[in-house]
């Protein structure tokens, strides 16, 4: 699911944080110098008050006075005055306040002035060496996967400034060039992976988190694409100098890459809501790494006695937006299940080839089917009846490539046979659980119906949904209902 970029003072938490590091660091370092110890702020009431002032004040000034408001951007000297105008403000109202109040006099005006100037130096060579860094980490990239969707003559202009103002982090993987077939050539760098006719297929089979679609004014607004885009669950960016309405689809205006531009996704999480599926992502892996130790205990001699080999089983699977992940389970089948699968492909009980299920699965380690025609079962078996070998996932949630609830994560070969809207599926993490899962798992076996659950899923997300359906999951799994 889209991350919505964040505006407005939280934009900027992490350089507030650090400057109210810098805030205490200097008061304690003033009244060290002075006293001899920093043991007043905890002994005396008024150092200890003046403190909380200092420190809730510093807050305010930054926020109120929106101090870090394009830092990025801001030279040596321009951070210099921003900083010496933070401190004398402080400074200021710090002065006021000790005036204020009936035991001011108390408090030492050396370690008020003292404080002042330590925490000038320190905030603007943390601001500096921050800064630093961000550029750093926007020059390298490499947490979003962004392709660009362009006309030939403004192609490099928009790399450009990408890559200027990449404070998102973007890896720009490919280009699509609409108005020329250049396929195969590159513009600063990087490819041209499509022109307009192939776009949407080449694109469905890639990792692709975002796609900015910027074009020259003159040339026709691509609509049949970026309704196929959409249609794949795509989070696509358009310049507003192209903007037209898409019914259904959630927009917000945001700017990427220096360019203001008109966001369309299928559902977004703010910074809270996306911090509270994380953390409780974290509870449960955590929780279920544990979990996963103990049965690890029981489970695993079992599982190497009944078939000799890796108690733990990885495979390549395709995790949000189509990034490979590796995903790993209790090894609940046969060292040769992978090469069995082409001749049992006929018995399976889905609708197509695009998901496999069976019935009764003879690769699973202990499944036999009995000369009198009975079904013998084994370990593998009981560890998927009880959904045990789902367990070490949670590694993989602890990690982020997974989260507790989610979409089935799917293999390679699944996405290759995908057609445009059931790419949809994984605009969003895969999970342990979703909302195919606690609807029944075995009884619903046309795939269609699976996509449709899984994209209502995203586009009705919200974190009450994920705890009904965590809660749904447990009853689920004790009953033994639809699990396979």
């Amino acid at each position: 699911m889209y991350r919505k970029k964040t505006k407005g003072w939280y934009k900027h938490k992490d350089f507030i944080f650090l400057d109210l590091c810098c805030i205490v660091l200097a008061f304690l370092l003033a009244d060290w110098i002075r006293c001899g110890t920093i043991s007043n702020i905890y002994e005396n009431k008024v150092y200890r008050n003046t403190a909380i002032f200092i420190l809730l004040m510093d807050l305010g000034v930054s926020v109120l006075f929106e101090l870090y408001k394009g830092v990025l951007r801001r030279g040596y000297y321009q951070e210099f005055l921003v900083c010496l105008k933070h401190m004398f403000i402080i400074e200021l109202v710090a002065g006021l306040y000790l005036f204020s109040v009936d035991d001011g006099h108390s408090f030492s005006r050396i370690v008020l002035y003292l404080m002042g100037i330590f925490y000038m130096g320190f905030t603007y060579l943390m601001t500096i060496l921050w800064k630093k860094h961000l550029i750093k980490k926007m020059a390298e990239g490499g947490e979003h996967s962004l392709y660009i969707i362009t006309t030939k003559d403004i192609a490099a202009d928009v790399i450009e400034n990408v890559r200027k103002n990449n404070y998102n982090r973007y890896n720009i993987n490919g280009l699509v060039i609409i108005d020329e077939n250049m396929t195969g050539q590159s513009i600063s760098g990087i490819p041209v992976v499509a022109d307009m006719p192939n776009a949407s297929n080449y694109i469905c089979q890639q990792w692709v988190d975002e796609v900015l679609i910027n074009i020259d004014e003159e040339y026709p607004h691509p609509q049949k694409l970026m309704d196929e885009l959409l249609e794949m669950g795509m989070v696509v960016h358009l310049n507003l100098a192209k903007v037209k309405s898409t019914p259904g689809q959630k927009q917000l205006v945001e700017t990427v890459g220096g360019y203001t531009v008109l966001t369309t996704t299928m559902n977004y999480a703010t910074d809270s809501q996306a911090f509270a599926k994380r953390a409780l992502d974290i509870l449960g892996g955590l929780v279920g790494c544990i979990l996963t130790g103990i049965i690890c205990i029981f489970v695993g001699p079992v599982i190497y006695i009944s078939s000799p080999g890796p108690i733990f089983f990885s495979q390549i699977r395709i995790g949000q937006n189509g990034k490979p992940f590796k995903m790993y389970k209790f090894r609940s089948m046969y060292m040769d299940a992978e090469e069995r699968k082409a001749e049992l492909m006929a018995q399976n009980k889905m609708s197509d080839s695009r998901m496999f299920k069976l019935d009764f699965d003879p690769r699973v380690i202990g499944n036999k089917i009995l000369p009198d025609g009975r079904h013998k079962t084994g370990v593998g078996e009981f560890i998927r009846k009880t959904s045990l070998d789902e367990f070490p996932q949670f590694w993989n949630v602890l990690k982020g490539d997974m989260s507790l609830v989610g979409t089935r994560p799917i293999l390679q070969d699944e996405l290759e046979q995908y057609e445009l809207h059931h790419r949809a599926r994984i605009a969003i993490k895969p999970g342990i659980t979703g909302m195919w899962q606690v609807s029944g798992r075995s009884d619903i076996t046309d795939f269609e119906e699976v996509v449709r659950l899984d994209t209502e899923y995203i586009s009705n997300w919200n974190f009450g949904l994920d705890i009904k359906i965590l809660l749904q999951t447990v009853k689920t799994v004790l009953k033994r209902e639809g699990s396979v």
